[in-house]
């Protein structure tokens, strides 16, 4: 078929010629555009415009009774979501950090981690007594700024205006907040709710009565970086939901209790998996608690279940996290969102997860991103 209409592709290798396939979906509702050349035009064409493209199929088949009417949209519309949980875009454009506050390396680096890839393979490494308070103070500043997102929790509101809320404490602390373009992440928070396991981006989405929602806060400051993240209720919850927040922050608790010199990593997944499957919950075995420092993510790598092969033993000078995910359920498995961030549970069922950051000390653990009265 050529149909005298030039490919309307922009990139169009070929110089646009006469195009010879149309969308056979805009034919059939009789919507006259969307031709090009061959298939690779027509990929390059619609594939990447595919949430547009469905829209203009919905208005055409239904006047478009079917969509939001706040301007909302799901863009992955085909993709087949395990629970009922869905991303509600448009997104908010990047907020913008003030120009005197530094930033990690990977800002500048388009995303990319230099120098977390440059010291990849590395042991952890042994702070110096400068770098410990160093620490300290950006931790402090990571528990504040979770603690003021915590206090916005309620039904209604969306994680977009928690991610506003997480920024704007951050900026104010004179701190970046180190998710924002960490390999292209683009918000400054991760907020998980019900089955998303982690790094659920903020949307426009409500919070719901009944909702779980995990809050992940990153700071940077002074030259190294704070990590901790909460698990809590929307409003009143379900009793499988209360076990699973209750079990998951157990867990962590019983983790932290073995931490100490010559204690080994690989035994922190024996202190967690026991109280998980007790209370019938998984251990999340794909993401691992990590060294944090100057750099964002470093060794040591902590997987939280039994019978892992982590190496290494804890030293007094040592900071990274532990951070425990579970599933309600046997089932651990997680699954990505086509955003290639969000991981949510196989089965749909909800996930909660609890974070600190630690300091191995010369006596035991110090808890730095610990919550004070």
């Amino acid at each position: 078929m050529s149909t005298g209409i030039p490919c309307q592709s922009q990139s169009c290798p070929n110089g646009n010629p006469p195009s010879r396939l149309e969308c056979p979906t805009c034919a059939k509702l009789g919507i006259r555009g969307s031709f090009y050349c061959g298939q690779e035009c027509f990929k390059a064409g619609c594939e990447p415009c595919l949430k547009t493209h469905k829209i203009v199929h919905d208005l055409a088949k239904t006047g478009g009774a079917n969509l939001p009417t706040d301007g909302t949209y799901n863009p992955f519309p085909n993709y087949s979501f395990t629970g009922t949980m869905r991303p509600v875009y448009p997104l908010s454009p990047t907020r913008k950090v003030p120009d005197h506050i530094p930033r990690p390396d990977y800002v500048a680096a388009g995303g990319k981690p230099l120098s977390e890839i440059q010291q990849a393979g590395q042991p952890p490494r042994i702070l110096s007594p400068a770098e410990i308070e160093k620490m300290r103070t950006v931790c402090r500043l990571t528990r504040e700024v979770l603690d003021i997102a915590a206090a916005h929790v309620r039904p209604g509101i969306t994680t977009e205006e928690i991610d506003e809320v997480v920024h704007n404490a951050t900026i104010e602390r004179n701190a970046y907040p180190s998710p924002l373009g960490y390999r292209n992440y683009p918000k400054s928070v991760c907020t998980s709710v019900n089955e998303v396991i982690c790094h659920g981006i903020p949307d426009q989405r409500k919070l719901k009565e009944g909702d779980i929602v995990n809050i992940d806060v990153s700071v940077y400051y002074d030259g190294f970086h704070g990590d901790l993240n909460e698990t809590y209720p929307v409003g009143e919850i379900d009793e499988d939901a209360k076990k699973l927040i209750r079990t998951t922050r157990e867990s962590l608790d019983e983790a932290i209790k073995i931490c100490k010199p010559g204690a080994l990593f690989r035994d922190l997944g024996k202190a967690i998996e026991p109280i998980a499957r007790a209370n019938g919950c998984a251990v999340v075995r794909t993401y691992t608690g990590h060294g944090v420092n100057d750099l964002f993510h470093g060794s040591p790598n902590i997987p939280h279940y039994a019978k892992n092969k982590a190496v290494g033993t804890m030293k007094a000078g040592m900071t990274f996290t532990i951070e425990p995910m579970l599933n309600l359920g046997t089932n651990w498995g997680d699954v990505h969102w086509p955003d290639n961030w969000t991981a949510t549970t196989t089965d749909g069922k909800k996930s909660a997860q609890f974070e600190d950051t630690l300091l191995i000390t010369e006596t035991g653990v110090e808890i730095l991103t610990k919550k004070t009265a």
